[in-house]
C-alpha cells in the first residue's frame, strides 16, 4: 500500500469522524483513522494471543486426561457453587 490510500465510509461514519475533530479530540481526519486502525490491530492482537492461551491451557488438559490425572465431573457441584456465588453476588449489591 501507498503512503497514502483512499476510502469510502459510510456518512454516519464520516460525521463520526468529523465529530472527532471539531471537538478537537483529534487535529484531523487521518488521525482518527490511524488510532481507529491502531487499536483494531492491538483488538485482534489480544485476541490472538488469548486464542493461543487457550490453545495451550486445552493442550494441558488432554494431557492429563491421557495420563489419567482428570477426575469425573460433577455438575450437581458445579452448579452448587454456580448458585452459591450468584447468591454472594446479589447479597453485595
Amino acid at each position: 500500500m501507498s503512503d497514502s490510500a483512499s476510502v469510502s465510509i459510510p456518512s454516519d461514519l464520516e460525521q463520526f469522524v468529523n465529530d472527532q475533530v471539531a471537538t478537537g479530540a483529534y487535529t484531523n481526519a487521518e488521525h482518527v483513522v490511524r488510532e481507529a486502525l491502531e487499536r483494531l490491530r492491538e483488538r485482534d492482537r489480544s485476541r490472538a494471543t488469548r486464542i493461543e492461551e487457550l490453545r495451550q491451557q486445552i493442550q494441558i488438559g488432554i494431557d492429563q486426561a491421557d495420563r489419567g490425572e482428570c477426575t469425573p465431573l460433577d455438575i450437581d457441584a458445579i452448579k452448587q457453587k454456580a448458585r452459591a456465588t450468584w447468591t454472594e453476588r446479589q447479597a453485595s449489591q
